[in-house]
């Protein structure tokens, strides 16, 4: 067993070593062997931007529903939107292992917040853009009659035909996810492969979640800790709001066979007869 006062000795050598070394947000567990009903117990210890984070009191949380007090051992608050609620422990370091850890989680979010909320904005904007007279109306397209799922519609003005135009978005988006998933196993390694001159602007910071650098925070925004503090949360819950939109656009494209503005205005116009019941009993337009 380790003594307590030993425990925070180590815990101390181990965040002085990670401040110089790591930026972003890093999660490490030590463990140590205890009695009774908690055999283990892990203690995180996290570091940004060349300085140890303080952990944050939450003893007076109040805790979502589903969640329980487990949850705040380690769900520290230091984490860009951490609210304590984590209902199947998910990210609890006991036990963790293999190649979905509380680390690749955290990280994962942000990317898929990321694209959540790219794809949010793309899949109104043509409707919304046809519909105020910006673009032509033959090319405010709804979504999913872009051609790529041929049963909802097949857009046939591009400059190729919509296959051929989707098997080389994913070439080249499956090249810029592996680069990117070289990156989260060994931090700043694409800075030391070869890519038409760019190497030096992939050095990254350290943390693969938030790169940095020239084309990652291209008006360098976060000039301070506080500032990147908070630009992170709000990135986060703008994120979580864009995956559940994603949700509803894909639910609403399945039930109403309508876009996501068309929805909108439709249930602006009638709120009794158009709305998530009534939808339910008019799958698809009724077809």
């Amino acid at each position: 067993k380790v003594g307590n006062s030993r425990l925070l000795c180590i815990l101390s050598i181990m965040a002085s070593i990670l401040a110089q070394r790591a930026a972003g947000l890093q999660g490490f567990a030590a463990k140590s062997s205890r009695s009774g009903v908690e055999s283990r117990r892990a203690v995180v210890v996290r570091a940004e931007e060349g300085k140890a984070v303080a952990k944050v009191d939450r003893s007076k949380d109040v805790l979502y529903i589903g969640s329980d007090q487990a949850a705040l051992k380690y769900l520290d608050g230091t984490l860009p939107g951490d609210f304590g609620f984590d209902p199947l422990g998910l990210l609890d370091p006991v036990n963790s292992g293999g190649f979905v850890n509380p680390q690749w989680l955290q990280y994962s979010e942000v990317i898929h917040a990321r694209w959540a909320m790219l794809g949010a904005a793309g899949c109104i904007a043509p409707e919304a853009l046809s519909a105020l007279g910006v673009i032509p109306a033959e090319t405010g397209v709804v979504w999913f009659r872009s051609g790529v799922i041929p049963p909802a519609g097949v857009y046939a003005n591009y400059w190729t035909d919509p296959f051929s135009l989707f098997f080389v978005e994913v070439v080249l988006l499956q090249f810029a996810e592996l680069k990117r998933l070289q990156d989260y196993r060994n931090p700043g390694s694409q800075s030391k492969q070869y890519f038409l001159g760019l190497e030096s602007s992939f050095k990254g910071s350290g943390n693969p979640a938030y790169p940095g650098g020239q084309f990652f925070n291209l008006f360098n925004l976060g000039k301070t800790e506080k500032e990147m503090n908070k630009l992170k949360l709000n990135e986060i819950k703008n994120g979580r709001l864009a995956m559940l939109a994603m949700f509803g656009y894909g639910a609403q494209a399945v039930i109403t066979g309508k876009g996501p503005l068309e929805n909108l205005t439709d249930h602006l116009a009638n709120p009794q007869a158009n709305n998530l019941w009534t939808n339910f009993g008019n799958v698809y337009g009724g077809q």
